[in-house]
């Protein structure tokens, strides 16, 4: 088993390194091109760096150095093994009195090979220098990593304090080979990681996390048995309006927009709209999905193509929302903030979370979008709620600002997902 999953970890490792951090590997090559080829017919060697002075950093040292007084001097390079597996070289040019080598493997001591390299690609003499780099981010986020059943799966959650880009993958048993297998690549730089794996039934398996990053260095990996979470779509047939006066005047009626729509089964138009010209800075309103639920995650249709103009993250479309909920039998009506934390109760409600749509995956400014931008408003936007928000009955969508700045909003549809037991 161990050998197995050593050789998916290598195979993984080898197959997504560029991906996870590919636009930083394009400029360590562009600025390498200027050193390649000979330049110059003058083949005297240059002398070394002097005055080397190291700060050591996570998984990496900046050293500084006095250059050689030589007149054909083109840049530093330094040499050193990052791993057991891997050997990096770094260059600086002759613009810089410092040079960076990173991607070590743990906390320790290595030795840096450094060179100066002339015009006419002759190396100095090497000079050893002695980097003591401290824990790298990797290391430091595996300790943090927790996993915990989540609905239909598995939810990931760690600490990654010092931003730097990690990679989390997690495996879990394949039920036809038997072999633990990736199911889940998941990059970031946040210093918050939370995140979960759906798709699996209820029965009991094995899931593993293990942390990489951009140089191929993986982590042990953390084994646990989970019994996923029953979830199912909550039903719409039981849903109803649970107008309160605090809700947002309804807009474009004449035209069959209004709350009921949220839950029609169409993700085009009509869906429900509110009036504009009122200037408030909430855009409320207020439904019943008639069953208490722990809700697991929900999607939010906006409003796209239709009758010849393109509405698509721009217009009344919701950029920022809260979703609040009530558990009581006829909850109050209540005044909204319009910011606030997650958990935030105000008189019936709680704040089950603070969402915000995802940019256009073209990132063209509103207005531009292409056939890519088009096709994720069509497919909706899907979103987590937090494992920690209690059950509720009764829902009010609290849309804070649009994507056109607008004092109105709209939305399509809405569907939830949870466990009604």
């Amino acid at each position: 088993m161990k050998a197995n999953l050593k050789n998916i970890k290598t195979s993984v490792i080898r197959c997504l390194v560029a991906v996870l951090l590919t636009s930083t590997f394009f400029i360590s090559c562009k600025k390498s091109e200027g050193f390649n080829g000979t330049v110059s017919s003058d083949d005297s060697k240059p002398g070394i760096p002097g005055s080397i002075k190291v700060q050591n950093g996570p998984g990496s040292a900046l050293i500084s150095y006095v250059l050689p007084n030589s007149e054909n001097l083109l840049y530093i390079q330094a040499e050193y093994r990052i791993n057991a597996r891997t050997i990096r070289q770094s260059k600086s040019s002759y613009y810089s009195d410092s040079i960076r080598v990173d991607g070590f493997e743990k906390g320790g001591s290595y030795d840096v090979t450094l060179y100066a390299v002339s015009r006419a690609n002759v190396k100095s003499d090497p000079i050893t220098v002695k980097v003591n780099p401290l824990t790298p981010s990797y290391l430091e986020v595996y300790p943090t990593v927790q996993l915990q059943a989540d609905f239909g799966g598995v939810n990931v959650s760690a600490r990654n304090p010092s931003k730097k880009p990690i990679g989390v993958i997690v495996i879990s048993s394949d039920k036809t080979t038997g072999k633990m297998l990736p199911v889940e690549q998941y990059y970031t730089e946040s210093d918050f990681i939370d995140f979960s794996v759906r798709g699996f039934d209820t029965q009991k398996r094995d899931f593993g996390v293990y942390v990489t990053d951009r140089w191929g260095n993986i982590s042990d990996t953390l084994y646990k048995s989970i019994e996923p979470i029953f979830e199912l779509l909550i039903p719409k047939t039981q849903f109803n309006e649970y107008r309160l006066a605090s809700d947002s005047p309804l807009g474009a009626t004449g035209l069959g927009w209004n709350t009921t729509r949220l839950w029609d089964n169409n993700t085009s138009d009509p869906g429900w709209h509110t009036e504009s010209g009122l200037g408030k800075p909430l855009q409320l309103c207020t439904f019943d999905m008639g069953i208490l639920a722990k809700l697991s995650r929900y999607k939010l249709w906006e409003r796209g193509e239709a009758y010849g103009n393109d509405y698509s993250y721009n217009h009344g479309n919701p950029k920022t929302w809260t979703l609040w909920g009530s558990a009581k039998s006829a909850p109050a009506d209540a005044s909204l903030p319009a910011n606030s934390a997650k958990g935030t109760v105000v008189g019936d409600w709680i704040n089950m979370g603070n969402f915000t749509c995802p940019p256009p995956p073209s990132g063209n400014a509103p207005g531009q979008t292409t056939p890519v931008d088009l096709a994720a408003v069509k497919a909706g936007f899907e979103f987590n709620i937090a494992l920690d928000v209690p059950k509720v009955r009764f829902i009010r969508l609290a849309v804070s600002s649009t994507w056109g700045g607008t004092d109105f909003a709209h939305v399509t549809e809405l569907s939830f997902w949870g466990n009604t037991n």
